[in-house]
């Protein structure tokens, strides 16, 4: 009897959190599925002339239920443009914090972000654009990415691998604005090129870029590419 009643009491303690658990992974889902029909529509109409019922009607829900969750248009573009800089932060920052070599590390970084901007130049209108990039958080997105390359600058220039004539906030500033250039570029093979260029700039070596671009083919290999 004694046991059973332990039984019933894990049973009834364990339901809230299993229950509070689902209600947040639903409204996740409805969250990524208003974000992602906005964007689309955004992508295909202009965000000016979109609706909340338009979205409501892509997204399979009601207007009232869209209104829970988002107040206009505009916080919809931002939230889904927030959850793909996180997205992309976390992958830069992840690549920074692998086991590798600084220059591999470095070169590694600058040939994501390229493809970063390079995808987000394709996929994004200036009016999007004009809309998303603003806010307190975009600020914050700027500092963490300007970290990311001044610290592994740093650790390249300490090991003579990049140039040392300039601080290394000096030379991420260069880095990140020049490899922002490749939203322009006509395909892939252009974005490496471009980014080759920047890292030339740094005084990274081509050896040193090869040498880390064949490492990170091999320790990347078989991974489900990022998705821009």
């Amino acid at each position: 009897m004694a046991e059973c009643r332990a039984s019933d009491e894990a049973y009834h303690l364990g339901m809230p959190k299993l229950w509070e658990e689902s209600i947040e992974e639903h409204r996740r889902s409805v969250r990524d599925a208003i974000t992602e029909a906005a964007w689309r529509l955004a992508e295909e109409h202009g965000p000016l002339s979109l609706t909340m019922s338009q979205v409501a009607g892509a997204a399979g829900i009601g207007r009232a239920t869209l209104y829970k969750y988002f107040a206009d248009i505009e916080s919809i573009l931002v939230a889904h443009h927030a959850r793909h800089v996180e997205d992309h932060l976390q992958a830069l920052e992840g690549l920074r914090g692998e086991a590798q070599p600084p220059g591999t590390r470095l070169v590694a970084v600058a040939h994501a972000y390229a493809s970063i901007c390079f995808h987000r130049g394709r996929h994004s209108s200036a009016d999007i654009s004009t809309l998303v990039h603003r806010g307190p958080e975009i600020g914050d997105a700027g500092r963490r990415l300007h970290g990311v390359f001044a610290g592994l600058i740093a650790e390249a220039a300490a090991e003579g691998l990049v140039r040392k004539d300039l601080s290394p906030d000096e030379l991420a500033v260069y880095c990140r604005h020049a490899l922002e250039v490749s939203s322009h570029a006509k395909d892939l093979d252009g974005v490496a090129r471009l980014t080759r260029v920047v890292l030339d700039g740094l005084e990274c070596s081509p050896e040193v870029q090869d040498s880390a671009q064949a490492s990170v083919m091999v320790s990347h290999r078989g991974r489900a590419p990022h998705r821009s």
